[in-house]
């Protein structure tokens, strides 16, 4: 016989990773979602989130470089990545590769072991560690420190894979600046592979994707554009349907005309939302230091003194907010692209991105304005989530 839910959620309206269902219940045992009913069953605590609200898959975010205060760079330890975890589970994600910028080798291992350590302390939401760079072109650094760039050499794979099977690696590099064989290697090592800050006029892109480089990083952004001839990353990116792709949905780093161009050519089955989020999420400071470099915060716009955009001051419901409303994208569109396509592009779309039997009871409860009125983790609510209980 099976087992009863232990507990259960309504809402008027439960997208459930394709589609939205009205009036409908999810059921929960254990952390797991064990069905999806239109009335639960009786003497079940049912949580009813308010009139309008909407119940969706948690956001998965693979691209958070900072968020409470805290830099990934600067503050590695268990405690450092639990107050960026916080800060982002306020908007709605639920998952997340911690993600260090270009930094030296010794600061990569640091890394690693903290995520590590985080993961085995679980923190909520951590899925593992995204090392954007230190193997980036300097033509197209952005606000990275050009000091730390490097090499790829001997061992490098090795570092960069370091995690293990603790949890995830997502690896960000310019395929121009590695030798041939070394995205190979990353792949056969249990990485996952993007191409970002790359110069590439689309040959060495085209030599990655053989290798098993699966996505771009921060479409349109610190990548080569699309020429008369020569495709450039952009070009790449957008032509090869298998490929998925990362995008920075905040009004400043995509122009709204570019995100509904990308939507059209990638759909949403291969277009992620992301955040690159920076220390000022969740937290109310004017601004941060980047490796000596004062990064000035105007909204949710960062700047370098220059003007080069450093990273983003948005959560992933405002990315969802402004792909659904500007972006040209449906709610439904925004939603999995916020949720079950980073869970594809992750391996994790068995366990994550749906509600459905069977998967994680990781979901977030947004209100009619997509501002974020709870999450569940594993099926444990946050405090201070929304609805009555019954």
């Amino acid at each position: 016989m099976t087992a009863p839910p232990d507990h259960a959620i309504a809402a008027e309206r439960v997208f459930d990773g394709d589609f939205f269902r009205h009036n409908h219940v999810v059921l929960l045992r254990g952390g797991a979602i064990i069905d999806v009913t239109d009335a639960p069953p009786p003497g079940v605590p049912v949580t009813r989130l308010p009139p309008g609200a909407i119940l969706a898959p948690g956001f998965i975010d693979v691209q958070v470089n900072g968020g409470g205060g805290v830099l990934l760079n600067d503050d590695g330890s268990v405690e450092g990545i639990r107050r960026i975890a916080e800060a982002h589970r306020a908007g709605g994600t639920t998952g997340f590769l911690a993600t260090l910028i270009t930094d030296t080798r010794p600061a990569i291992a640091r890394a690693i072991k903290g995520v590590a350590e985080a993961i085995r302390a679980g923190v909520p939401g951590l899925l593992g560690i995204h090392l954007e760079g230190p193997f980036l072109s300097p033509k197209r650094i952005g606000i990275h420190d050009p000091a730390r760039l490097a090499r790829f050499g001997e061992g490098d794979a090795a570092l960069l894979t370091g995690l293990g099977t603790r949890g995830i690696t997502l690896v960000t590099l310019a395929p121009e600046e590695v030798p041939p064989g070394a995205v190979a290697d990353l792949v056969a090592r249990g990485a996952r592979v993007c191409a970002g800050h790359t110069a590439d006029d689309g040959a060495a892109i085209r030599r990655a994707l053989g290798e098993g480089l699966s996505g771009f990083t921060h479409l349109f952004n610190a990548m080569s554009q699309v020429g008369p001839r020569e495709p450039g990353a952009v070009g790449v990116a957008l032509a090869e349907e298998g490929a998925y792709a990362g995008i920075i949905a905040d009004g400043h780093h995509v122009g709204d005309l570019q995100l509904r161009l990308a939507l059209r050519l990638k759909g949403r089955d291969r277009l992620m939302l992301v955040s690159d989020a920076m220390p000022p999420v969740g937290d109310a400071s004017d601004g941060f230091t980047l490796f000596g470099r004062r990064i000035r915060r105007d909204g949710d716009r960062l700047t370098g003194a220059d003007g080069t955009l450093a990273g983003a001051a948005i959560t992933m419901a405002e990315a969802v907010r402004h792909m659904s409303g500007r972006g040209g994208a449906t709610l439904a569109e925004a939603l999995a692209m916020a949720a079950l396509t980073p869970a594809r592009f992750l391996g994790l779309d068995h366990r994550l991105g749906r509600i459905a039997p069977g998967f994680c009871a990781d979901l977030v409860a947004l209100g009619p304005d997509l501002s974020v009125v709870g999450t569940w983790i594993g099926g444990r609510a946050r405090p201070e989530a929304a609805g009555r209980q019954s």
